[in-house]
């Protein structure tokens, strides 16, 4: 049960610290990021580092099991880094060109799908994954070296 655990931990913890980086970086708190995807540190690949790391140490780094691990969380994170980034940056290009025939061509585009909200970060930048990579290790690393019993 400890890669279980060890990878919801990292995915939650990661969540967690969301709104602590975003102060550094704006100086306002923004406690709706503990809910938001995207932003630093990927809560994504830090479930899948920690989840890898923490299979590795248990079953040994040797095992099939970890290396399907492994291979389950480098495709996780280069679908959170190059997937969903991108999809995010669609989706803003999109809503840049429907303003902008609405502009050149003045007229009002009024069908609800040209109005609905949609997000437009889904994904990472790499220094994210990084550094949620960097998280769920630590994670993983921590509970294993302490010897965490409960997990």
């Amino acid at each position: 049960m400890y890669p279980f655990w060890a990878c919801l931990i990292a995915i939650f913890s990661a969540q967690l610290v969301k709104p602590v980086f975003v102060y550094f970086r704006t100086r306002h708190w923004d406690w709706t990021e503990m809910f938001a995807s995207g932003g630093y540190p990927s809560s994504h690949t830090a479930g899948v580092a920690a989840l890898s790391l923490a299979v590795g140490l248990q079953e040994q780094f040797s095992s099939t099991i970890f290396a399907v691990s492994l291979a389950f969380s480098l495709i996780v994170t280069y679908d959170a880094a190059n997937v969903r980034f991108y999809a995010g940056r669609n989706i803003q290009i999109t809503q840049q060109l429907i303003k902008d025939i609405q502009i050149l061509t003045q007229v009002k585009l009024e069908d609800p799908i040209y109005l609905t909200k949609v997000k437009e970060v889904l994904g990472h930048k790499w220094i994210e994954v990084i550094g949620g990579i960097f998280h769920g290790i630590v994670v993983a690393g921590v509970i294993y070296f302490l010897g965490v019993s409960f997990i």
